[in-house]
């Protein structure tokens, strides 16, 4: 009976996660005014949206942040999505949870076009706080958009679409090379000879000056996304001069979002705000 209770208390306690997140993503809107670029029907899978977590009225903000979760272009892992959003509004900054569309009915650079778009509608949001600075944080496949805006050329030359920092979550950095995730690749991409075109979305060879800083947390044993894809963009970094920032945790695998309960990685959320703290 013990035992019964206690399994009947936890499903409680996870339905009522599940209501919670489920009515704030009722709040979410369009990305777009009207038709979004691209768009190939009028499905909810052809309308990109977004949730924002906002703190308090009084708060002193300094930073804002858009939100890009993993799934390795195919889906949104609800773990690295309204959690995400809640504990950065938490800890007194904006948040905005881009959900970008998504493979394989899309390929790149619609996912880009999103996410450009996002942050340009982030700092129309932050403007209403005061904060000038918008910057990016990304899980896995969704690490690696986080990046593309923050290292690839923006051929609009728009400073309101380019962040001003990114922070890298065990990313996919690599497309091409011992590293490169082909699942991404062939999502982004398809099955076609696309050598050329995977090695311009492979952020370590992209990495200039004009790179903004950079924050990533990695798994060394992580068996989806290598860390090596982490290592790879921090020595980018270091040979260009760009601050950057690398945790390294020995334990946990692909996917941890916020940290898994009772390990080390459970702490780079705390890391990750000291972080942004010393930012200019």
């Amino acid at each position: 009976m013990r035992e019964l209770s206690s399994l009947r208390r936890v499903a409680r306690q996870v339905r009522n996660r599940i209501l919670r997140a489920a009515a704030e993503e009722r709040g979410a809107r369009p990305l777009w005014d009207g038709t979004p670029p691209g768009a190939v029907g009028d499905a909810p899978e052809d309308i990109p949206t977004y949730s924002l977590y906002l703190p308090q009225a009084g708060k002193t903000v300094r930073h804002g942040v858009v939100v890009f979760p993993g799934g390795g272009y195919l889906i949104h892992a609800e773990h690295e999505a309204a959690p995400v959003g809640r504990w950065l509004r938490n800890a007194g900054l904006p948040a905005m949870v881009a959900r970008y569309r998504l493979g394989p009915r899309y390929r790149h650079p619609t996912m880009l076009i999103d996410a450009r778009h996002a942050i340009r509608r982030m700092r129309e949001v932050c403007a209403d706080f005061g904060v000038e600075r918008v910057g990016v944080l990304g899980f896995s496949a969704g690490g690696h958009l986080a990046g593309m805006t923050a290292i690839l050329p923006n051929e609009a030359q728009s400073a309101a679409e380019r962040p001003d920092f990114a922070i890298l979550i065990y990313p996919v950095i690599s497309m091409a090379g011992p590293y490169a995730h082909e699942g991404c690749r062939a999502t982004l991409l398809g099955q076609a000879d696309v050598t050329e075109k995977a090695e311009m979305l492979s952020l370590e060879r992209r990495v200039t000056r004009e790179t903004p800083p950079l924050f990533l947390v990695h798994g060394a044993n992580d068996a989806c996304v290598h860390v090596g894809n982490s290592l790879s963009l921090v020595l980018a970094c270091r040979q260009v001069g760009v601050p950057c920032e690398l945790h390294v945790f020995q334990d946990g695998a692909h996917g941890f979002g916020l940290g898994d309960r009772g390990r080390p990685n459970r702490g780079w959320p705390k890391l990750c705000l000291e972080w942004l703290r010393s930012l200019p």
